[in-house]
């Protein structure tokens, strides 16, 4: 709102300083400022109004260490991150643009999910919370808006290059053609970096390219189900998915900032996207957030984010990563999701594959996830957190090298 309210000061009064409101940069720093604020000064109100509620974790006997003494810590702490993240994004963020809207959209749908599951564990004593069918429902529905948002909206657009030309200074410059549709995107490593998801119905003969929808919109679905579960997975001792997440988010701050600069994005041979740039406010609210909610969650938390966090964050970052075309540097950036993930996914499939063939379930895994494997073999969760936010920062690096290494 204060966006709008000081594009009008400067149009009407040329008020001194309301053209700094123009600038996005100024807009991100304000966001992530607010956001941290809000999430270190009210998340304490938060907290203290969730134990007065009574909203504590009810601890499974896992056999951990230090476990126990956890059993009654407030969570839904992702509320702290949800609020810390959508007030600075209303006051600073062009809120009529379409990819501000997505992120709003994703932000609130999925903290209703997480939300939902959260009150289920917590006041209705069931603690499988909400039933995986209707949790996979919610991110498919999601899945759903978000892809057909994407393919049908007519201000989601990319700008290629049409040619180049030589000035009068001898200076080679790339001239630009008009916004057009299109589903393709970036694929690391590779020298002709796109993929074109139309390119996997063009069997079917002329004009097929008018139903990439059918590959598109599963892919997005895909996506977005993964990551989000990816995220609640990692969610399991503290400030681990906060931190990871955050890690994640500034990399995709810079892929968004890139992506909506003509000029970078030409440089570094990615898609322009108009429109883009927008995203960095988001983001830069969403990081805030994220680092704010870590002063109460690192070890020991005050405050569990519950799947009201976690599913929220998995879906941002997954429709994050689909709007700037890199999703398919998800399993290098998402790394510490995806590990997590496919440890269940293994340890699950070898127990039941032993189990048939000699009678008795074998596991891979200590403990599944994998940060449970190394607090069995006695780590304390401290280090087991920031080692994995140290591969984390790795592989943020890795995915930002990518823009250059094909």
């Amino acid at each position: 709102m204060l966006y709008y309210l000081f594009e009008f000061l400067e149009k009407q009064y040329q008020l001194p300083g309301a053209g700094l409101f123009q600038f996005l940069t100024f807009r991100a720093a304000m966001s992530v400022l607010l956001s941290l604020l809000i999430a270190m000064v009210y998340g304490k109100r938060i907290i203290l109004f969730l134990k007065k509620k009574q909203i504590g974790e009810s601890i499974r006997d896992l056999g951990l260490e230090g476990q126990k003494q956890k059993a009654g810590t407030p969570t839904m702490g992702g509320l702290i991150i949800i609020v810390s993240t959508l007030l600075p994004v209303i006051l600073f963020a062009d809120v009529k643009n379409i990819y501000v809207i997505l992120l709003i959209v994703t932000t609130l749908w999925m903290g209703v999910i997480g939300f939902v599951d959260d009150y289920i564990k917590t006041f209705k004593k069931d603690k499988q919370g909400l039933k995986g069918r209707f949790k996979v429902m919610g991110q498919v529905g999601l899945g759903l808006i978000v892809g057909l948002t994407l393919y049908f909206h007519p201000a989601v657009t990319i700008k290629e290059k049409d040619s180049t030309t030589i000035t009068e200074n001898f200076k080679v410059e790339q001239v630009y053609g008009e916004e057009s549709k299109s589903v393709r995107t970036n694929v690391p490593f590779f020298k002709n970096n796109e993929l074109d998801y139309a390119d996997f119905i063009s069997w079917l003969g002329e004009g097929a390219e008018e139903y990439a929808w059918l590959i598109f919109i599963p892919v997005v679905i895909l996506i977005v189900t993964a990551v989000s579960n990816g995220a609640n997975l990692t969610d399991g001792i503290d400030g681990l998915a906060a931190g990871s997440s955050a890690i994640i988010v500034l990399t995709l701050g810079i892929f968004a900032w890139i992506s909506g600069n003509i000029l970078f994005s030409g440089y570094l041979d990615i898609f322009y996207i108009p429109r883009v740039g927008e995203l960095v406010v988001f983001i830069a609210a969403f990081a805030g957030a994220l680092v704010g909610f870590l002063w109460y969650n690192t070890y020991p938390a005050q405050v569990f984010m519950g799947d009201t966090g976690s599913l929220t964050i998995g879906g941002v970052i997954a429709v994050i990563a689909i709007i700037v075309r890199k999703e398919l540097l998800i399993p290098i950036l998402c790394g510490i999701f995806f590990a997590e993930s496919l440890s269940v996914m293994l340890q699950v499939g070898y127990f039941k594959h032993t189990k048939r063939k000699y009678g008795e379930g074998k596991r891979i895994f200590l403990m599944a996830p994998l940060h449970h494997h190394y607090q069995k073999k006695s780590y304390h969760e401290s280090k087991i957190v920031t080692r994995f936010w140290i591969i984390g920062i790795m592989l943020a690096i890795i995915s930002i090298v990518t823009l250059k290494i094909r």
